[in-house]
Formats: C-alpha cells, sequence, structure tokens
C-alpha cells in the first residue's frame, strides 16, 4: 500500500519536458535526455521563451553578399538586390544558401536610354550617359543621367569659316560638327603649302585651316636678242612686259608684249628683231638729195651703191628720164645729191651687194617740193583728219586718194575698208571718215598729181557693247537656274559678265555705269546689292547656266543663297575694256518673289480655319438636333463643314497654291 502511494507521488514530481517546450521549440534527444531547442530563426532556453533572432544584425553584405539589402521576418529573413543589380536566380527575393549573388543590370542594352545624340555607358550598378561626338551638354557637364529630366545634347556649331591670309572660302556645307569649307587662292595667288579644307571638329574648333597662299611672282621677263624691254619691275600675275626692237632692226613676230602667266612664267612670244638690211632712216632732203644709215655691222667699210633713176611729169605725159651710176664710200651715213630736172617725179632705186653677196635693194620715190604736199597732219574727234595744203594757190584744186582699213585684234574675221576721192582747193582740207567703234585702222593718203603718199594709224574709242540678250524670268519661292548667252564684240572687246542682285524695291534706281555695287562680304555699309558673279568672257560659253545662291565663288565674288523673305530683282551687265575705256550695258535679268506668308503658314492656317468652322457647326446641329429630328432633315455638320473645306480650298487656290498641292493636302485631312 505504502509502495504504491510512493511511486505515484515520484511520477508526479518529474514531468515530461517535451511537453514543456515553447510554441517555437522543437524537443530533441541528446544523450538519452529531452532537450527543447529553439527552432531555426530564434533564440532562447527553449522552454520558458524562444524570441526571433534578427539576421539583419551582422551587415546585410555579410548575410546577404555585396549589393544587397537584407529584410528580418519573423523567424527568418531574405534578401534582395540594390537598384541597378539583379538576382542570380532571377527572383526578386532570395536567401543566400543557394550561391545566390547579386549581378550589375547593364542598362545600356535599353535602346534609347539617354536620348538623341547622346551614347549609354554602363557603370557598376548604374549607367552614365555622354553626348556623342559634335553634340555637348548645354550646362557644360560632361555627362548625366536623365532620371526623368529633360536633357538634350545640343550639335557644336564652330562658327564662321576662319580667315585665310590670301584666300577665300570657295564652298562652305555649314558651321556645326562635320561640316567643311574649302578655300581657294585669290586672283594673282597660288597654293603654296597647306590644306585647302577645314572641318568643324566635335570641341567646337575648325581644324586644318592651315593653307598658305603666295603671290604669283614670274621673276625677270624673258630677254629678246636685240630689243629694248619697257617693263615696270612687276612680276605679279597679268604683269606684261613689251619690247621694241632696237635701232637698225625691225620687228617680226605675233606681238610685242608678254604676260606673267597663273604657271608663275612669263608667256614665250615670237617677238623677234631682225636685222635691217642695208638701209635705215632713209630720207630725201633738199628736194634732190638722199641720205640714210648704213648697217650696223658694216660699219667704215668701203660700199659701192648703184643708183637707177627713173623721172617723169605728170603734166607732161612724154617726158621721161633713166640715168644708172655708182658711188663708193666708207661713211657711216652717206648721202648723195641727184642731178634731177625740176618739176618731175622719180623713182630712184639704190642697190648693193651685202657681205654674204646678196644683192638688196631699196627705192625711193623723189619729187620736187615733197615736203610741202603734207604739213601738220592731226587727227581729231577720233574719226577726223586735217592737214595743211601745199602751197600752190588758192585757185590751184588737189586731189586726194584714201585707201582706209580696219583690223581688230579681238575679232579675227572683222575687216573694214573703203576708198573715196577728195577734191579741194581750201588751204586747210578736213576730213571725216565712216568708221567702226574700237577698230585700229590704218589710212594712206596718196596726193596723185604729186605721186606722194602717207600712212596715218587711227585707233576708234569702244562705245557700249550690245544690250544683253536676256530671257527674262520671274518667280516665286526659289531662285531660278539662268542661262547666260555671249553676245557679240560688235563695239569693242568683251571683257567681263556681271550678276548683280538688288532688293526688288531698289530696281527702278539702279544705274547700269555705277560701279558702286560691292561683293556679298563688303564692308560697305550705303550699298544693298551685291556682285553675286563675275565671268571673264573668254570663259564664258554660250547658253551657259548659272544657279543664284549656289554658295560658290566666281571671280572674287561670292553667289550668296537668297533669303526666303526677301524679294530680289536680278540684273546682268556687260563690260567692256579696251585703251583704258570702259563701258557697260545692262538687262533686267529676273526678278524672284516670295510667298508671304510662307505657303506652309498660310496652308496651316487654312486648315485651322476649316476645322474651327467645322467644330462650331458640328455643336449647332447638335444641339438642335432632337428639335429637328421629327421635322425637317437637316444637311448633316460633315457635309457642311465640306461645304465650308471647299470654299476655304478655293480660296487658297486664288492666292497661288497650285491645284496638285491642294488635291494633295485635302487627301489627307479627309
Amino acid at each position: 500500500m505504502h509502495l504504491l502511494v510512493l511511486e505515484a507521488v515520484v511520477n508526479r514530481s518529474v514531468p515530461d519536458v517535451c511537453a514543456t517546450c515553447h510554441i517555437h521549440a522543437t524537443c530533441h534527444q541528446i544523450e538519452g535526455k529531452s532537450v527543447c531547442i529553439c527552432n531555426y530563426g530564434f533564440v532562447g532556453n527553449g522552454r520558458t521563451h524562444c524570441q526571433d533572432k534578427d539576421e539583419c544584425q551582422i551587415g546585410a553584405s555579410k548575410i546577404c553578399g555585396n549589393h544587397t539589402l537584407c529584410h528580418n521576418t519573423h523567424g527568418s529573413f531574405y534578401c534582395v538586390c540594390l537598384d541597378g543589380y539583379r538576382a542570380s536566380n532571377n527572383n526578386k527575393t532570395f536567401i543566400p544558401n543557394d550561391g545566390t549573388n547579386c549581378t550589375d543590370i547593364d542598362e545600356c542594352e535599353e535602346s534609347g536610354l539617354c536620348g538623341r545624340n547622346a551614347r549609354c555607358v554602363n557603370t557598376e550598378g548604374s549607367y552614365k550617359c555622354y553626348c556623342s561626338d559634335g553634340y555637348k551638354l548645354e550646362n557644360g557637364e560632361r555627362s548625366f543621367h536623365p532620371d526623368g529630366n529633360i536633357v538634350s545634347c545640343k550639335g557644336v556649331d564652330c562658327g564662321a569659316p576662319p580667315t585665310v591670309l590670301n584666300a577665300h572660302p570657295a564652298s562652305v556645307s555649314g558651321t556645326t560638327y562635320g561640316s567643311e569649307v574649302t578655300y581657294n587662292c585669290v586672283h594673282g595667288y597660288f597654293i603654296a603649302s597647306g590644306n585647302q579644307t577645314a572641318v568643324c571638329n566635335a570641341e567646337g574648333q575648325w581644324d586644318g585651316a592651315d593653307l598658305v597662299c603666295k603671290e604669283i611672282d614670274c621673276g625677270k621677263p624673258l630677254l629678246i636678242p636685240h630689243a629694248e624691254m619697257i617693263w615696270h619691275n612687276s612680276t605679279t600675275l597679268w604683269s606684261r612686259a613689251y619690247y621694241q626692237c632696237k635701232e637698225g632692226y625691225y620687228f617680226n613676230g605675233d606681238r610685242d608684249f608678254s604676260e606673267c602667266t597663273i604657271d608663275q612664267s612669263w608667256e614665250n612670244i615670237t617677238y623677234i628683231c631682225k636685222e635691217e638690211e642695208l638701209f635705215s632712216n632713209l630720207s630725201v632732203f633738199n628736194e634732190t638729195c638722199v641720205r640714210w644709215q648704213r648697217k650696223t655691222g658694216r660699219l667704215g667699210v668701203q660700199e659701192t651703191y648703184t643708183f637707177h633713176i627713173l623721172g617723169q611729169r605728170w603734166d607732161e605725159k612724154t617726158f621721161s628720164e633713166d640715168a644708172v651710176f655708182n658711188i663708193t664710200t666708207s661713211e657711216d651715213n652717206p648721202k648723195v645729191c641727184l642731178d634731177l630736172n625740176s618739176g618731175s617725179n622719180y623713182v630712184v632705186n639704190i642697190t648693193t651687194i651685202s657681205s654674204t653677196n646678196i644683192t638688196v635693194s631699196v627705192t625711193v620715190a623723189v619729187q620736187t617740193k615733197v615736203k610741202e604736199a603734207f604739213n601738220n597732219v592731226l587727227i581729231f574727234n577720233d574719226t577726223c583728219l586735217k592737214w595743211r595744203r601745199n602751197v600752190r594757190g588758192t585757185d590751184v584744186e588737189d586731189r586726194y586718194s584714201f585707201h582706209v582699213q580696219g583690223q581688230r585684234w579681238y575679232q579675227k574675221e572683222f575687216f573694214h575698208e573703203t576708198t573715196f576721192n577728195l577734191t579741194t582747193h581750201k588751204q586747210a582740207p578736213e576730213v571725216c571718215f565712216d568708221l567702226q567703234p574700237g577698230t585700229n585702222y590704218s589710212v594712206n593718203i596718196s596726193m596723185v598729181a604729186l605721186n606722194f603718199s602717207l600712212l596715218v594709224s587711227m585707233t576708234t574709242q569702244i562705245t557700249d557693247p550690245p544690250f544683253p540678250d536676256v530671257e527674262f524670268v520671274a518667280v516665286k519661292g526659289s531662285a531660278p537656274l539662268l542661262r547666260l548667252r555671249k553676245a557679240e564684240d560688235r563695239n569693242g572687246p568683251i571683257s567681263l559678265y556681271q550678276v548683280i542682285v538688288l532688293p526688288l524695291g531698289l530696281q527702278s534706281t539702279f544705274i547700269c555705269d555705277s560701279f558702286a555695287a560691292a561683293a556679298f562680304f563688303s564692308n560697305t555699309t550705303d550699298v544693298k546689292g551685291y556682285v553675286a558673279a563675275e565671268f571673264r568672257a573668254k570663259d564664258v560659253a554660250d547658253n551657259m547656266s548659272i544657279a543664284l545662291g549656289d554658295r560658290h565663288y566666281y571671280g572674287k565674288f561670292y553667289n550668296a543663297p537668297l533669303k526666303l523673305v526677301e524679294e530680289y530683282c536680278v540684273f546682268l551687265r556687260i563690260i567692256s575694256e579696251w585703251n583704258k575705256v570702259r563701258t557697260q550695258s545692262c538687262a533686267v535679268w529676273a526678278q524672284i518673289k516670295n510667298l508671304s506668308p510662307t505657303l506652309q503658314y498660310m496652308t496651316a492656317v487654312g486648315f485651322g480655319s476649316v476645322a474651327a468652322v467645322c467644330l462650331i457647326l458640328f455643336l449647332s446641329f447638335s444641339a438642335a438636333r432632337s428639335y429637328l429630328h421629327n421635322t425637317v432633315h437637316s444637311t448633316p455638320a460633315a457635309l457642311a463643314c465640306e461645304a465650308v473645306h471647299l470654299s476655304a480650298t478655293m480660296d487658297m487656290a486664288q492666292t497661288g497654291i497650285t491645284s496638285s498641292f491642294l488635291e494633295t493636302e485635302n487627301v489627307s485631312l479627309l
């Protein structure tokens, strides 16, 4: 009995350990004993308390790894990657018990992340945006991060092309990144070194503008044997050196000057000075005497001359005289007086043998009072001659014969010839010729009675060139393609063609012979118009096309683009220059009128007005629809709007917009 009671007491005093474990604990058998141990994620004695363990206290990088955030939960935790990273298992959360870690996200894989004109560069956990080459941020920063802000990369602008000494821009494609400007040396200069093209770089600076232009220098002109040179010591482009044969020599060649050319050399000319063949400065004096100068190479040497004399009288047809005799002399300036009858005309032929055994002869006319036949021959008014007659009495008439021949060096096919006679008893006769302008004439005057002739050279000045043969055009909205027709060298050599652009309002004030019009880049502020192009006549082909505003240089003038808001008048000027005289003729070539306001603006306003009217009509019809529904069937608002649209279309057509353009716009609107 006592034994049973004791056993019962013992059983009540030894409790069941596992039954006492905390709700967040688990009973474990250790060395034969039951022990309560808090579950994973909890700490405590396992029986009376098991509280949550904050694993994140040791640090996110230690428990979750790099680039992470740790989040504690009741009895556990989880990890998330920082912005710019993602879990290697592609889940938003993870517990790093399977090797999961956070890796960098390459944001630049997303197209257009940085916007236009920019490039993306990935960084650890983020990215940066940089402007593309040729663009930059307005705030001056090198990089940016959009973050919802409106950031734009603006194109760099290098500004006006740099100035190159003795050169001008031949073409300019623009002033932004990648644009190019090409330079040419100005007239009279050549490219010595450097690059003709400069490029706008990504930093907004022009690269490569290192062209060096040196002035053309031909050096000293060519020397021509037996010729003297008339030269002003100028060796630049188109400088001229003139030649004239020395005394005792005569000219045989094409022309008497050489020019410095663009090849930096003097032109080769076939100017040859030939030695006069025996006689120079042959003259008649005292009516019956002849004298001359001997050939230079035979000075001091005895020479035998044969004289053959034939004589006649104009007033005595039966009279005839024929005589031959010789003289031998070593004088340098021989002279001989002939035994001639007074009142007769003679032809004297003088012959000698040269050092090379070649017979050389010269013929001279000898007549009494020959010197008095023409005195004080003068040219006046370019085309007239006057002289003093031989004193034979006011009642005696003399008969003169004129043979006029004219030629032009610049017009090889031109030849003008005329002959006529003049009989007069005046002591100071005058005669005027019908001559062409810009022509070199030789006038041979013969006095029939005395068998005497005189050669006079005359040069007429040029007059205005022919009126330009232009096809007038009037256009709107864009510059025309003009065709240049060559003019004929009728009144003088045509030298230049100029294209002149003026504001339309100044058309009536333009004066053709005014040379105030300047280049487009001129600093002259009081000149509104400018010369857009200049062509040398020899460079002009018939019906040559000229596009206004093509940004090229023609001669030294810039063909500037025309402003859309301006209206212009275009003139063609033809210039002739010769013998220090300059003349010109002009013609109106084109009128350029632009639409004001512009075509796009008028189209937008027109269609905006149509839309506004349509909206008002639509609201009006909607408000009245219930009232009119059961009575009168009204025209739908769409049809009314179409009517207004048609009216607007007709109005726009009247303003000058082409029907094809309107049809295209109408289809796109409907």
